[in-house]
């Protein structure tokens, strides 16, 4: 299966539909993890080699701006630095706390928890053509300033849009801009938000209204700073990719899409200015192009060393378990992977899909228990019925579109399709990937969905496409290309995150190019919830505002939620120091080491 987050991250981009996209280990493993000895290698880390990575498919972005893919975040991990970052911790309260990066410190808001101020370390650099060049507070603004471009803009804008002073305004100016590299560099140049104000080595953000998930919006890749080469090229295009500068401890050496990535040391790193990554190995290389089974086969067999976006196959997780392996970790991130989108703005089918009686039906229709047999069964999954996760501020449990067992009625849903005035069914198109399990479920929800008479075509896509030629076109989505899709969405962090699903995900004011809220739903009643709950300061009543959105959002039935469950991780015996970190949904590539140093 494959993974994304955010998502993705994410998460983006999971479950073999999408990757996203915190750090665990240790014992029991840590945050989650179940497999025993999740934590591999003790003593001090070993320094040298390359580790060597491989998986599916390539990244969505290479530009921190619009970078949404967990693979993505793993890549951006070495090669980019944030203000402040997530720690690589065994520990999960540590892991879900911010510390500073590139910052000297984490900030304390002031002007009543709207005003926050960085101070830039010294000696933190880019690595530029030219030589070595100190990272200034105008990079970080920068950084924000290219969020919103015409070409390749973020797909959390609600992240920022509407949470920081001008930001709104500003995006709204970029977005009527030409999409030309002249354009989008004297507009970045001429123009500056409001709340963001750069002096040296300190930079100062206005919030419109405090938010307490601010430290983990500027601990996502989005909020990185940026240098002024990057506005030679146009965001995130072929060419800003061979020539990407680098502020991690690792540089591309290089790039060839959806086959091959090196990253070898950055001279204009210093370790001694960054207390996340401890970059222990020399080079790391990543291959692309494999399935899970060869992936894992290559591990077991010690010729790769760490999985870049695969799971382990269904079928050895047991093996694994029983035989205490471990190299295995099962790992709950909050996942809800996969689920069903609903696109609204399909013209096929007389635009059924835009009839809430016939969403409904698709929910009835599904049977989850079958898609979590395919997935590894009820041991590492479990069904959903929601849009929240357990492991998400404001999650009670419910589920609007209850069957025995989770197994779907097929005889209610077609009922309800003929009361909506499709007797004989309907013919819809289903989008999902190539590789991983997503073709296994593809097949399964085509034959449970005959029986309620949905007849789906079934429409297969590379993995790279899935996002960004696809869910994130609004053109594609509005034109037939897809009805029905299978993505999966990681929480963008843990805990006080239910944010990173409902703004994303399910706030029609951020739909457009590149968003990540895939099939145009809009309901300003759930757009109110979602500003009272970035308003509200008391947690109770957050956690009473987001379950009334995801009761709401599910009586409008835009998705069909299915599982949410356990991630089967694993790594060859060399590697060391393998602690779970949430943004890769994997382990840290920045900090592991290899045991023979080779």
């Amino acid at each position: 299966m494959l993974r994304k987050r955010r998502g993705l991250t994410t998460v983006a981009l999971v479950a073999g539909l999408a990757l996203t996209a915190t750090a665990c280990g240790g014992g029991d493993g840590g945050n989650g993890a179940t497999a025993p000895g999740a934590n591999a290698g003790e003593g001090d880390p070993v320094k040298g080699g390359t580790l060597k990575m491989l998986g599916a498919s390539d990244i969505d972005h290479m530009d921190t701006a619009s970078a949404y893919y967990t693979v993505s975040y793993t890549l951006l991990r070495a090669i980019s630095r944030q203000l402040v970052s997530y720690p690589n911790s065994a520990d999960k309260k540590e892991s879900e706390t911010p510390v500073a990066d590139l910052a000297t410190e984490v900030p304390s808001p002031t002007n009543d928890g709207k005003t926050y101020e960085f101070t830039i370390k010294d000696g933190v650099q880019w690595d530029t053509p030219s030589g070595p060049r100190q990272i200034t507070a105008v990079d970080a603004a920068r950084g924000f300033k290219r969020l919103c471009n015409p070409v390749q803009p973020t797909g959390a804008k609600g992240y920022f849009a509407g949470v920081i002073e001008g930001m709104t305004e500003y995006c709204d100016a970029f977005a009527k801009v030409p999409g030309t590299i002249p354009a989008i560099k004297d507009f970045v140049e001429k123009n500056e938000i409001t709340g963001v104000k750069a002096d040296g080595q300190k930079l100062t953000i206005n919030l419109v209204q405090p938010a307490g998930d601010f430290m983990n919006i500027m601990a996502l890749p989005f909020a990185s700073p940026a240098p002024v080469e990057h506005l030679n090229y146009l965001p995130d295009s072929p060419e800003f990719r061979q020539n990407f500068i680098s502020s991690g401890p690792y540089k591309i050496e290089k790039y060839v899409a959806d086959k091959q990535i090196e990253l070898i040391r950055n001279p204009a790193w210093k370790a001694e200015t960054d207390e996340v990554r401890g970059a222990h190995v020399d080079a790391i290389s990543i291959t692309q192009g494999s399935d899970e089974g060869p992936v894992f086969q290559q591990l077991q067999a010690g010729t790769a060393d760490m999985a870049w976006d695969t799971y382990v196959p269904t079928a050895n997780v047991a093996q694994l378990l029983a035989v205490k392996d471990p190299k295995l970790a099962l790992q709950d991130n909050g996942s809800t992977n996969p689920y069903v989108t609903i696109n609204f703005d399909s013209p096929n089918a007389g635009k059924a899909l835009s009839k809430l009686e016939v969403r409904q039906a698709i929910n009835y229709a599904v049977n989850k228990k079958n898609i979590i047999q395919v997935l590894g069964g009820p041991e590492l999954n479990a069904p959903l019925g929601q849009i929240l996760t357990p492991a998400i501020l404001g999650y009670k449990q419910f589920d609007p579109y209850a069957t025995p067992d989770s197994a779907g009625d097929p005889a209610k849903a077609k009922q309800m399709l003929a009361d909506a005035g499709f007797p004989n069914g309907l013919d819809l198109i289903y989008l999902y990937r190539n590789r991983g399990k997503a073709p296994a479920i593809a097949t399964t929800l085509q034959a449970d969905l005959a029986k309620a008479g949905i007849r789906l075509k079934l429409k297969q896509v590379p993995p790279a496409d899935f996002y960004t030629q696809h869910l994130q076109k609004p053109s594609a989505t509005k034109s037939g290309d897809w009805d029905l899709a299978g993505p999966g969405w990681n929480p963008d962090w843990q805990g006080n995150a239910a944010r990173s699903f409902f703004v994303p995900l399910l706030d029609g004011r951020q739909y457009g190019e590149g968003s990540t809220n895939y099939n145009n739903y809009n309901n300003p009643e759930v757009n109110k919830l979602i500003d009272q709950a970035l308003a509200e300061s008391d947690p109770a009543k957050v956690a009473d505002l987001w379950h009334q959105a995801d009761k709401l959002v599910m009586a409008d039935a835009p998705w069909v939620p299915i599982t949410t469950g356990k991630n089967p991780l694993y790594r060859s015996k060399r590697v060391g120091n393998w602690v779970y970190f949430d943004l890769a949904n994997n382990g840290d590539m920045t900090n592991v080491y290899l045991t023979d140093g080779k």
